[in-house]
């Protein structure tokens, strides 16, 4: 059976969030997990910043001659 439990390590001890669900003596292993701190501050984007480097065939919506037969 494999569960997963949080908790805290802190000076040698790890303390657990909840109680274990076994009732005998187990192996475990333990994982440390390094808290990264993200950045609070968001980027501005500016509306319209790629104006002018998409574009569009004038003929996007014409059927495609290799389906034409599937298209009558």
């Amino acid at each position: 059976m494999l569960t997963t439990l949080q908790g805290t390590y802190d000076n040698g001890v790890v303390v657990f969030d909840e109680k274990p669900p076994v009732e005998k003596k187990v192996k475990v292993l333990i994982t440390f997990l390094e808290e990264v701190e993200l950045p609070t501050e968001k980027k501005v984007r500016k509306a319209g910043g790629l104006a002018g480097q998409v574009w569009m065939a004038d003929d996007f919506n014409e059927p495609l001659d290799d389906l034409r037969e599937y298209m009558q």
